[in-house]
């Protein structure tokens, strides 16, 4: 329950759009929005170390559809030494993602993953791909300010989703030192989500919090719920059709301990900061982004398995 309370509590976020200027040209990235929004989920396959803080949402447009890849570089000790081998580990994940309005204050975000991973071991390289588990998730605008009411506009969100076990899970790759060497985690997972916004001018931070609940698989394993955080920097530049963004921020991921046969399973638990920069710039409706990250401070499965960096590019088409 304390997890759930902490969900609901910590409601604290910021973040930045611009209030328009007396332009002849509609910029079409903020035709249907006034505020700049980026979501935190599970991205890879939603166990540990898998990334679930590469992003849901673009912070540039916020009704589209597009296209997403992202590279997760990690590596795992392979013994129970201190002078045992480490192994290099490559995730890469294709998604075609979008979010579409439904109503005035609703919000409609799909994602569908394609994974294609690699990892070293000492019999040679390993390699698995396929389609993975597909999200959706629902988000409700349940507060906003008027623009010209007062000094900051605050916006809050809150929202849930689901995702289905569409991706495979190979029980053999579970008893890995690195778990999350999956397409898919084999069960229905269920996201609860909120965001708040506050927004001055140009400048602004925006921040998001969820937590995801999982459940086990046919092969009776259940990877731990996981919390994911966030915070972003920008500033938002627009001229007639043109526009920035420049962000630089943090985000953090908590990981509950994995259980096999409703036994706990040791050194599957673990938590990761990261300090991230990145842009997005958008003409017409057409948008391109990159962003970066790397770990500040981390402990995922006791210590034998490291994350080094993640980076990813996307390409949006604005509605």
């Amino acid at each position: 329950m304390k997890k759930y309370t902490l969900l609901l509590v910590l409601l604290f976020q910021l973040a930045n759009a611009a209030e328009k200027d007396s332009l002849n040209t509609v910029n079409p990235f903020t035709k249907y929005h006034s505020f700049l929004e980026e979501e935190d989920f599970c991205d890879a396959c939603g166990c540990s170390a898998s990334g679930g803080s590469m992003g849901f949402a673009s912070m540039l447009n916020s009704n589209f559809v597009g296209i997403r890849y992202f590279n997760q570089q990690y590596k795992s000790m392979d013994g129970l030494y201190s002078n045992s081998p480490w192994y290099k580990e490559n995730f890469n994940t294709v998604q075609v993602w979008g979010r579409i309005p439904v109503s005035a204050k609703v919000q409609v975000s799909a994602l569908l993953p394609y994974h294609f991973h690699e990892r070293e071991t000492a019999t040679g390289n390993k390699s698995i791909n396929g389609i993975g588990d597909i999200t959706v998730l629902a988000m409700y605008r349940l507060y906003q300010t008027h623009k010209d009411s007062t000094f900051l506009v605050h916006t809050l969100q809150l929202g849930g989703g689901i995702k289905a076990p569409t991706g495979k899970f190979n029980e053999a790759n579970s008893g890995s030192i690195n778990p999350s060497f999956q397409v898919g985690t084999g069960s229905w997972d269920y996201l609860l989500a909120t965001e708040y916004v506050v927004k001055r001018k140009q400048f602004g931070l925006n921040s998001m919090l969820n937590y995801v609940i999982k459940t086990e698989n046919q092969k009776s394993y259940r990877f731990g719920n996981q919390l994911n955080y966030a915070g972003t920097f920008f500033y938002l530049y627009e001229k007639n059709s043109f526009s920035i963004v420049p962000q630089l921020g943090f985000a953090g991921e908590v990981y509950e301990s994995n259980y096999q046969y409703n036994q706990k399973l040791r050194n599957t638990n673990g938590d990761i900061l990261f300090g991230k920069v990145g842009f997005e710039v958008g003409k017409d409706r057409l948008s391109f982004g990159a962003n970066a990250m790397l770990p500040i401070n981390q402990n995922l499965t006791g210590g034998n398995v490291e994350a080094n960096y993640r980076w990813s590019v996307n390409l949006n088409y604005s509605l």
